[in-house]
């Protein structure tokens, strides 16, 4: 009997059984390598845009495959496809699906073809978009491009197994996780190694101990820069070994392997699973010796950077070439002289390749004629209404050669059918006949379904969207209990901590001090470590660890402690968060928000406000900018009772401020994408949010004083910006329009000018020009008089509006310059 060889079990099993999983091993080795061939070729011949592939990773990826236990989440790279093989969750012709970006979600479940191939997922939501029971599936949490940017991900799947373990409040979520026993495994490419964003997870999860496993696939390239440009000493476990536990500091359990070494593998990922399981501590897996057989994609090849000694290296390394070696070599004698063997001959081999190899080749058929099928169907339905246009029109000669054209195509687009079926259309602008309605008819329907599959799910589109919470008020004693405004949201902090239990609020100073400015003082204290807690300094992983949370279940709030720093978070939230629902097709969430807090402080790098970068950056995610502290936890209290991702940025000038204490903490809410008038007028309307309301207050009392009225609109919510088009009634009744924020020119107030006059049509009711009023171009300076100077002020809002209604009724308002 063989002793833990099946690594699926760790039990002994028999030769027979071992033989068969050895061989069953080598198939699918096999039919992801003619995957990686078959598809250059489909790329090269133009059937697909972009082909990135696993070839030379084959068995690693199946002894990963094998330590990799339901429940477990993934978060790797784009060379990951044998591994997803192995478990079953990916087949040829997904794979194939994916290359032609077949936009259905049954032929390409990893994305719907909105990914390149090589990007993997799998579901987590069902139809409703409520969660699945992730305990009895394997989870692989959805890839993106951007080197490194699924490592601060991966930092927060592995850290919910210690929240599932430790905090007795959320261990009745059993749909998440079993006693916390699940790993998160993470895949990265030896250069990308190179990126800070590996560096910062790696760091951060040994701070916090967290059961991770990270396996970097190293080939000794970087498309074609060679390892002793990207690593010192040319070797990743090399530089991490001040990581490496000892008796006296917790740290990582390193292993180097050679890639191409079947058995050592199968036991260095048993070894590393069972320690990072049962022990909560993270792993790193350097495996060496890998090679790219196609080089890095179809974009290149690698014979230009490589010479020919590398080569015939790689040709005698290739991982499938070593194991088919030892496969052939292996003989074991038993106790009784048997000699048992894999294969009695190399025809046994040659049968396992050649099946793989047609199983491949017809699973490409399949699948290419699956995408081309729904495409032809459409062009059959354009071509028959396009005959009859062309009988009916006078321009029926030019629509026939586009029809012909058209029907020319082997390997038609939808593109090729809808743009044909648009470029006709014009040809009918001056005539009527029944053909024509159902060419109109053809394209509207064409590019609703267009819509659906290819721009659906950017946000919530199920029951739970915040967008469908209505707005509750905040309920006031009789007795006025006015307090610092920080204490609204310390209180009701504390009370969504006691309702909801799968809470965790996280960041810098955020645990014991209680925050910078003591929106959560005492909490720690009182709900413990686990769910308040201080991180490093270290924004992109801080995001992360929501990123990862949010996607196991759990309801993270991720601090950032200042505007400004979120600049250093921007890509993972940009790339990974804000695309989740749509590169998923809806199938995946993380329902994670961010906490921040900017306007109005002083200096270059701690008073911006970069809101147009935020909101073009973060298109998914909810940006919301309260007014005050009550408006911001009214804000937190919406959140939590839907799964949306949000970045909610408080007042930093407003903790001190005095707030009339609500009595229902935890209940009240604050709609989202809705707009607040706070004060009418009829000159004009005024838009603005944040710490600039309040300047925008003061100088409406000065406006008044001088005869001018004007109404004051409080954005509130910048994604999505007002969905109820308030802003387009108000320039019914006063006709002009003044935008107002402190970012810089063309920023978030050019947003809103365009949501207000072309989205809402506010420009039909304009009896002048509209305006913005920003913040200079630079960064602020420091000082009071460097925030005079730099952003908006009282006296230029004055200003402003004054010349806006000088240019409109000069008699009345003479000019003040």
């Amino acid at each position: 009997m063989l002793q833990e060889i099946n690594t699926a079990t760790s039990k002994e099993i028999s030769f027979d059984d071992f033989k068969k999983e050895v061989l069953n091993d080598y198939k699918i080795a096999k039919i992801s390598r003619e995957c990686s061939l078959l598809g250059r070729r489909e790329v090269l011949t133009g059937k697909a845009k972009f082909g990135i592939f696993g070839d030379g990773k084959e068995v690693p990826q199946l002894a990963m495959a094998k330590a990799f236990k339901k429940g477990d989440f993934r978060s790797g790279y784009y060379r990951d496809q044998t591994f997803m093989m192995a478990l079953g969750e990916l087949t040829a012709r997904q794979f194939f699906a994916g290359l032609y970006a077949h936009a259905d979600i049954e032929a390409d479940p990893m994305s719907a073809g909105r990914q390149m191939g090589g990007h993997f997922a799998t579901h987590s939501l069902n139809e409703d978009g409520s969660w699945k029971n992730l305990t009895k599936q394997y989870n692989s949490s959805s890839d993106i491009s951007p080197t490194a940017g699924q490592m601060p991900r991966l930092l927060g799947l592995a850290q919910a197994s210690k929240i599932y373990r430790n905090e007795k409040s959320v261990q009745k979520n059993t749909n998440f996780s079993i006693n916390g026993n699940e790993v998160a495994w993470g895949t990265i490419g030896n250069a990308s190694t190179s990126e800070g964003l590996f560096f910062e997870t790696i760091n951060a999860a040994g701070v916090l101990q967290v059961p991770m496993v990270m396996s970097v696939w190293d080939d000794e390239y970087g498309i074609s820069v060679h390892a002793k440009h990207q690593t010192t000493k040319e070797s990743i476990s090399e530089i991490l070994k001040g990581f490496q536990r000892d008796s006296k500091h917790n740290g990582y359990e390193i292993f180097i392997v050679n890639g191409w070494d079947y058995v050592q593998l199968m036991d260095v990922y048993q070894k590393a699973a069972g320690i990072a399981r049962e022990e909560h501590l993270p792993i790193l897996i350097h495996v060496k010796e890998l090679t790219q057989p196609q080089g890095h994609s179809t974009s290149g090849s690698h014979e230009r950077y490589k010479d020919k000694e590398r080569l015939q290296w790689e040709k005698d390394h290739d991982c499938i070439t070593k194991m088919r070696e030892w496969i052939l070599d292996f003989e074991l004698e038993t106790e009784n002289g048997e000699i048992l063997r894999f294969v009695d001959s190399e025809e046994e081999l040659i049968f396992i390749e050649k099946e793989a190899k047609k199983e491949v080749s017809n699973a490409k058929k399949e699948a290419w004629n699956s995408y081309l099928n729904d495409i032809k169907s459409d062009l059959y339905k354009v071509s028959k209404i396009l005959d009859d246009v062309a009988k009916k029109s006078k321009n029926g000669a030019f629509i026939n050669k586009y029809k012909s054209d058209l029907e020319a195509l082997v390997e038609p687009t939808r593109k090729d059918v809808l743009s044909t079926a648009r470029k006709c259309l014009r040809y009918l602008k001056d005539e009527n006949f029944a053909e024509k309605s159902l060419l109109q008819q053809f394209i509207k329907n064409s590019i609703n379904i267009a819509f659906e599959k290819y721009s659906s799910h950017l946000t919530n589109e199920s029951s739970t969207s915040v967008l469908k919470i209505s707005e509750k008020s905040p309920i006031y004693s009789q007795e006025k209990n006015l307090v610092d405004a920080r204490v609204i949201m310390r209180d009701n902090f504390d009370a969504l901590l006691t309702k909801h239990p799968e809470i965790l609020i996280f960041g810098e100073d955020a645990g014991f001090i209680g925050d910078v400015n003591q929106g959560l003082e005492g909490l720690q204290e009182k709900f413990g470590k686990l769910r308040i807690s201080d991180t490093g300094i270290r924004e992109a992983t801080i995001i992360g660890q929501g990123i990862g949370l949010a996607m196991r279940g759990l309801r993270p709030i991720a601090e950032v402690q200042y505007l400004d720093y979120l600049l250093y978070a921007l890509q993972i939230m940009s790339d990974d968060l804000a695309t989740l629902r749509y590169r998923t097709f809806g199938k995946q969430k993380a329902p994670l928000i961010v906490r921040t807090r900017g306007h109005r402080l002083e200096g270059i790098w701690h008073a911006g406000s970069p809101l147009g970068a935020i909101i073009n950056s973060l298109r998914g995610i909810h940006v919301l900018v309260p007014r005050n502290m009550t408006k911001a936890a009214g804000f937190y209290n919406t959140l939590l009772e839907g799964d949306d991702p949000a970045l909610v940025i408080e007042c930093l000038n407003g903790y001190r401020l005095k707030e009339e204490l609500p009595t229902n903490l935890g209940e009240f809410k604050t709609a989202i994408g809705v707009v607040e008038t706070i004060k009418s007028g009829s000159d004009m309307t005024v838009v603005s949010y944040g710490s600039t309301l309040r300047l925008v207050e003061e100088a409406a009392k000065e406006l008044q004083q001088v005869g001018i009225d004007i109404e004051i609109i409080d954005a509130q919510s910048l994604l999505p910006f007002d969905l109820k088009h308030e802003c387009v009634k108000s320039l019914e009744k006063t006709n002009k329009l003044l935008v107002v924020d402190e970012d810089v020119p063309g920023g978030a107030t050019a947003y809103i000018l365009q949501e207000i006059l072309e989205t809402q049509n506010g420009y039909l009711y304009l009896d002048s020009k509209p305006a913005t009023l920003t913040a200079k171009a630079h960064r602020p300076a420091y000082g009071t008089d460097g925030d005079y100077f730099s952003k908006p002020s009282t006296e230029d809002i004055f200003e402003k509006v004054y010349e806006m209604m000088h240019e409109y009724n000069p008699e009345k308002f003479k000019r003040l310059y």
